[in-house]
């Protein structure tokens, strides 16, 4: 598989998501963008980066998602060898949380 190189257009969805300023807007604006498959896809990736970061082992998050071991591996791999996309934002979900001045919109 080609490696995938970010450009323009990855830039210009980049931009609109940095736009949206609450839930509500994120929810409209992805709802459009993508099926109900890739939310799901996204939504439970996400997931399994949390569950990874509370130690739970590869079969309890495949069990309480519903996904195989084979996904829970792959997001595994990203999280420990990938470009720290994922832990940037749970560094900064985890100051969010335990900082109750910010604002409750997206940072």
């Amino acid at each position: 598989m080609p490696d995938f190189k970010f450009d323009k257009k990855t830039n210009d969805l980049f931009e609109a998501i940095l736009s949206l300023k609450n839930i509500n807007e994120c929810e409209a604006f992805f709802r459009d963008l993508c099926t109900i498959q890739e939310l799901k896809d996204m939504r439970d990736r996400w997931q399994i980066v949390k569950y990874l970061q509370n130690n739970l082992s590869y079969r309890d998050i495949a069990k309480k998602l519903g996904t195989s071991t084979t996904t829970v591996a792959r997001v595994a791999f990203w999280l420990k060898n990938g470009n720290g996309g994922y832990i940037s934002v749970l560094q900064r979900l985890n100051s969010h949380h335990t900082n109750p001045s910010r604002g409750k919109g997206l940072l």
